[in-house]
């Protein structure tokens, strides 16, 4: 250790590191943590010590899939609101989605435009993805070299005109461009083809709009998605899987080699169907929260790794575009402030421990992207972390979230799990339901 050099030692009965949950106290230098000694290690001299007792100090949340919507839909979210509401609830790295802003980030200016508004914006660490459509195979490797984290697209309609999906043609095109630089694809995988053969009722019936988006929908575009990856050797991510029945072929693609990872979201893991109220739209989001036994196949594909990472898919909007009608209504969960409270609960009622949950929203979205830095508490990596009560309660009042739209499907449920801070490289973010000004970076790919 460094000893004199250490400013601080946060320490705490319950530390979750990548060996486990133990009683330790780490010392930060500079922002990065210096080491993680034993709980009743003497103090280096002029260390300040901050003592969490037997609340867990976790490592901070990483969040690989949020929709920010700035610029051009900030009225939608915003960076200054959302990385709040992501610090307020132990976040502190997040990567932003190319699309549903305006420019969408799809080209170089279209990223440093984007990085112009959040920098000033920003109370975490801030990373961006680049957008895979159409127009834009020429343009993938320049963003890339200017430091995005891979490339999302949509095998269906996105749901806004500027960030059009790709075929199958498409598809291998720009996989193929992708997998020659080395970068990741991440994927919406729904089939457009099963999505028109759908019945499409629309009004106020969540049975109606869950027939519309039928898991084979999912299936079918996984299952292509994972023949072009076995084609090319090309490395691709499946985002936000609801389908339950996709987790055999992904299991079996992983076993003879293909390169696919998988995240699920805090809504399809914790929500069902058939607690969904009839014109209660603040639950839809594509593709759908299902049905309760189709939940318990996302949680044993959790349990056998088959599943990598929990991120929230935050995909906020103004109120007024959530009508009662399931067709017309916008299609986004807001969770950013509530995910890790959300998923804890679930997972502590089916068995798990903290340590898995800091796997699955830290360890594998900091691992899927690259940032070698986030993600753990160990020497080296920055001294990024949230402190959980574990076993305390609330209520989830839309009056208290620092979202910009008040709309969630969260509302009046209780959860266990307060975080009582989040630290950002040494430093106290936020405490207590309070954020203090932004002192977040932004992020680029390390080269």
């Amino acid at each position: 250790m460094s000893g004199a050099d250490v400013e601080l030692v946060l320490r705490s009965t319950r530390v979750v590191t990548p060996d486990g949950t133990r009683p330790a106290a780490v010392a930060v230098v500079d922002g990065r943590i210096d080491a993680v000694l034993p709980y009743g290690a003497e103090l280096p001299a002029g260390a300040r010590l901050e003592d969490f007792g037997d609340d867990v100090l976790l490592p901070g949340i990483v969040d690989s899939h949020v929709h920010v919507n700035d610029p051009g839909r900030t009225e939608w979210e915003g960076f200054w609101t959302a990385t709040r509401a992501a610090a307020a609830g132990g976040i502190t790295t997040l990567l932003d989605m190319p699309l549903n802003s305006l420019p969408p980030t799809t080209t170089v200016g279209h990223l440093r435009t984007k990085r112009q508004v959040a920098a000033p914006k920003a109370h975490i660490d801030t990373g961006f993805w680049g957008g895979a459509i159409p127009s834009n195979v020429k343009d993938l490797r320049p963003l890339y070299e200017a430091g995005v984290f891979g490339f999302k697209c949509f095998l269906s309609p996105s749901g806004v005109e500027e960030f059009p999906e790709l075929d199958q043609e498409q598809l291998a095109r720009s996989m193929a461009e992708i997998a020659g630089f080395g970068g990741l694809l991440i994927v919406h995988a729904e089939d457009p083809h099963h999505l028109a053969d759908a019945p499409q009722h629309g009004g106020p019936a969540y049975a109606d709009f869950l027939a519309s988006r039928p898991r084979d929908a999912e299936n079918t575009a996984i299952e292509g998605l994972i023949a072009h990856a076995r084609r090319l050797n090309a490395r691709v991510h499946v985002l936000h899987l609801s389908s339950g029945d996709a987790l055999p072929m992904i299991a079996a693609a992983r076993r003879e080699g293909v390169r696919v990872t998988v995240e699920s979201c805090p809504h399809f893991l914790t929500l069902t169907a058939e607690e969904v109220p009839d014109g209660a739209t603040e639950f839809k989001c594509c593709p759908p929260i299902r049905e309760a036994a189709n939940q318990d196949a996302l949680w044993e594909g959790l349990a056998d790794g088959t599943i990598d990472c929990i991120v929230s898919d935050h995909s906020p909007c103004t109120t007024d575009l959530k009508t009662p009608d399931f067709a017309t209504a916008w299609g986004g969960i807001s969770s950013l402030q509530l995910g890790l409270p959300a998923i804890w609960t679930e997972a502590r009622r089916r068995g798990h421990s903290l340590d898995d949950v800091a796997r699955w929203m830290s360890a594998a979205p900091a691992e899927l992207a690259g940032l070698t830095r986030k993600g753990a508490i160990e020497a080296g990596r920055d001294a990024d972390f949230a402190v959980l009560a574990p076993d305390d309660t609330f209520t989830v009042d839309p009056a208290g979230l620092f979202h910009r739209n008040r709309v969630t499907a969260y509302a009046g449920k209780t959860l266990h799990g307060v975080v009582r801070s989040t630290w950002l490289r040494g430093v106290r973010i936020a405490a207590d339901g309070t954020v203090g000004e932004p002192t977040g970076r932004l992020l680029e790919r390390s080269h």
